[in-house]
């Protein structure tokens, strides 16, 4: 809960260092701050993709059938969230990418 809060204040804080877009980039927009954050967002979401679909894997494997636990609906709802977060967040960052191009035609 408390990461969610971060990035709600990181996300309210790149959006008003971008409302003014006719003068140099500076705060949370700066390139040395902006580049990095999504950096790490790219890099967390590859991550999280990687480890549910080898969580999955594993789970299929024919030799850990008879010791695997049942997957309770939570777990699988809590999956698909996940991975739709890790997707929702790649794209945002490619959006931003675009936009950033887009807006200040660097």
């Amino acid at each position: 809960m408390a990461i969610s809060g971060v990035r709600l204040l990181i996300g309210i804080g790149a959006l008003a260092a971008a409302a003014g877009l006719h003068r140099p980039a500076a705060g949370f927009h700066a390139d040395a701050i902006r580049i990095p954050m999504m950096l790490v967002a790219v890099v967390g979401s590859l991550i999280n993709l990687y480890v549910i679909g080898r969580i999955r894997s594993l789970r299929a494997r024919p030799s850990s059938q008879w010791r695997a636990k049942i997957v309770t609906a939570k777990q699988k709802r809590a999956e698909v969230i996940q991975i739709g977060l890790a997707v929702f967040t790649l794209l945002l960052v490619a959006t931003e990418w675009v936009t950033h191009q887009i807006i200040h035609g660097a």
